[in-house]
């Protein structure tokens, strides 16, 4: 049974980027707005290359390919979007920083659960796990 462990937690989170990264694309002007609202500076260019970023992720993590090192990057992105748009921290008592807060500390246990991720392997059912052919 805990075999099953990785390769669950591998589609649980490539569920989890594939619909914010399609997002970026099909509601990019929203996410422009947002992003602006935070102060972001070079949007276009940043809103693409984490939508990019997201979705092959979401693919590789999918398959199992090279999983250590996407699931380090997509904790990496992870760490630098709760930074600047989950920034709780700035803003006054109410409604709004709570939420941010709330963003910001789920993000913090999806990017635990991706270094644990990325430090045990793809595990089976994976790309990375083939063997190799004789």
């Amino acid at each position: 049974m805990s075999r099953l462990f990785i390769p669950a937690s591998r589609i649980i989170l490539a569920i989890y980027f594939f619909l914010p990264g399609m997002m970026k694309f099909t509601q990019y002007d929203m996410h422009v707005d947002y992003m602006a609202s935070h102060g972001m500076f070079w949007i276009p260019f940043f809103l693409i290359l984490s939508g990019l970023i997201q979705v092959g992720g979401s693919a590789a993590l999918l398959v199992g390919y090279r999983v250590p090192l996407v699931a380090f990057v997509l904790a990496g992105l992870t760490f630098v979007i709760s930074l600047v748009m989950h920034d709780f921290w700035t803003m006054e008592a109410g409604l709004q920083q709570s939420h941010e807060t709330q963003n910001f500390f789920k993000n913090m246990g999806i990017m635990a659960g991706l270094l644990a991720l990325s430090g045990a392997g793809a595990g089976a059912f994976s790309l990375d796990n083939r063997k190799a052919r004789a």
